[in-house]
């Protein structure tokens, strides 16, 4: 095993993201508030880093599939100490629920152990939505864009270990160059949603938070009622759902239509479907709303859309409790809890394209029953999928919904009921945040105890890896040849 290679690649991810999280102290001076802390640990973790680096700075880097594999996973729970860190400085947490807040951050789940959040910190409260931001596209993606020597197989096995979609499509001949455009991407809808976030009377900071937990599909907020407390503001609340949906679509899309002006990215059948659900559950919420509210229509589909955004999306803002309406409304958000955003987006969830492949696979097979010496195939947007692809398709699917049932029945066969353990674990796996009943948005996550919050931690780590990445390490083969 290349040690020196694994070490150069977290540190060199140790530097950058120390350097991003000595963002937090010009927030505190800004603010008023004590930034020794933060500035002592920013001083130091960056030293740290800086230190192991320094040897291996002439050293070739290179890691195959196993090493970028093991270096995913280090780097998640280095990531999620080193997030919880300032939490421990200036808040009143256990380091359990320092960690599980931090991985909630970086995985995007917005799921959180805080009940009064106005309380904390204006310097906490950005660093949990800097946290959210930089998780968003993904850490790795970050790295391979700052290393500026690289080995392409190296690359290229690490972004595959990251990638959210079913392959990875290269734009520019060097995916370091790729992995800079898509941050490019990232930036401008971030900068574009926080400028109509403030035209639309948010104050500056609360703009720069939400807009941060919005691009990168994460949920938290920097008000107890979440964007409840600025239902009032109709602008606010479409605005957010907009780019909560457009950070659901792949960001390849978006790269293909601004650095080139093609629009071909959206006329996929999975941005399609994607819209396609989002309209459908959405009118049918504001339908079952209406009934339940006598609200107008307008507000009623104002709120439907906006849930159903943030759960499909899995970003997990609310603007009302949802928990709390008829069984049918229920049961449709929950239904969105399943979908997932596109592969290749900021969102998590199983991802549409997913379900586009398991129910054109089952298609194909009931045709094939029907004509058993047919030649058929699965195609998406006209391509033919490969059955390397599609196992890779079920056994997702399959390890993805054990991987939900198992933290189902961890929280249930710790006292909760059957909705906070059901919900509760499609929230953390699939990265959603809110579930229902006890974890509901109204609730949080702080009434389980340190033991949970580290089991709910790796549940949201093999959420956010999809599966694979996480539990390739319990298997014999992937040790064999170390």
């Amino acid at each position: 095993m290349d040690y020196k290679s694994i070490v150069k690649f977290l540190s060199v991810i140790g530097v950058a993201l120390g350097l991003f999280l000595a963002l937090d102290i010009p927030i505190g001076i800004i603010y008023g508030e004590n930034i020794t802390p933060m500035l002592i640990f920013a001083a130091i973790f960056i030293s740290v880093n800086a230190i192991f680096w320094f040897p291996l700075r002439n050293h070739e880097f290179h890691l195959n599939i196993r090493e970028s594999i093991l270096t995913v996973n280090l780097l998640w729970v280095l990531i999620g100490i080193a997030g919880g860190i300032p939490l421990l400085l200036y808040t009143h947490v256990t380091p359990a629920s320092a960690f599980f807040e931090a991985i909630s951050g970086f995985t995007t789940t917005g799921a959180t152990v805080y009940t009064d959040i106005e309380s904390l910190p204006r310097l906490i409260l950005f660093h949990r939505s800097l946290m959210h931001w930089l998780g968003g596209m993904g850490i790795i993606v970050l790295g391979v864009g700052l290393l500026s020597v690289i080995n392409p197989s190296g690359s290229m096995s690490l972004f595959k270990a990251e990638s959210t979609g079913i392959q990875v499509e290269k734009l520019t001949p060097k995916i370091k160059d790729m992995a800079l455009s898509l941050w490019g991407v990232y930036l401008f809808l971030t900068l574009l949603d926080t400028l109509l976030l403030k035209w639309f009377g948010m104050h500056w900071f609360d703009a720069v938070n939400h807009a941060f937990s919005t691009i990168s599909t994460g949920g938290f907020s920097t008000k107890n009622s979440s964007l409840g407390y600025f239902a009032s503001n109709d602008g606010i609340i479409w605005i957010t759902t907009l780019f909560m949906m457009l950070s659901g679509v792949n960001f390849l899309a978006h790269l293909k239509l601004l650095y080139s002006g093609d629009p071909e990215g959206y006329e996929s059948e999975e941005v399609k479907v994607y819209f396609a659900v989002f309209l459908i559950l959405g009118t049918a919420l504001t339908a079952v709303h209406m009934d339940l509210s006598h609200d107008t229509f307008y507000h009623a589909s104002m709120h439907a859309y906006f849930t159903i955004a943030s759960v499909m999306t899995t970003t997990g803002f609310a603007t009302i409790d949802y928990g709390t309406w008829s069984h049918l409304a229920v049961a449709i958000i929950f239904l969105a809890m399943f979908v997932g955003g596109n592969a290749g987006s900021t969102a998590g969830g199983v991802k549409v394209i997913r379900y586009l492949v398991i129910f054109r696979t089952l298609f194909s097979e009931f045709k094939r029953t029907l004509h058993p010496n047919a030649l058929i195939s699965v195609y998406i947007d006209g391509k033919k999928l490969g059955t390397r692809i599609l196992s890779s398709v079920f056994g997702f699917f399959i390890l993805f919904t054990l991987t939900v049932a198992a933290t189902a029945i961890y929280i249930y066969a710790r006292g909760y009921d059957e909705m906070t353990a059901i919900s509760g674990a499609l929230a953390l796996v699939g990265n959603i945040g809110p579930g229902f009943s006890q974890v509901g948005p109204s609730n949080n996550f702080g009434l389980f105890s340190d033991m949970d919050k580290v089991v709910f931690s790796f549940a949201m780590i093999v959420g956010r890896l999809e599966c694979y990445t996480v539990f390739i390490l319990f298997s014999r083969e992937f040790w064999k040849r170390f």
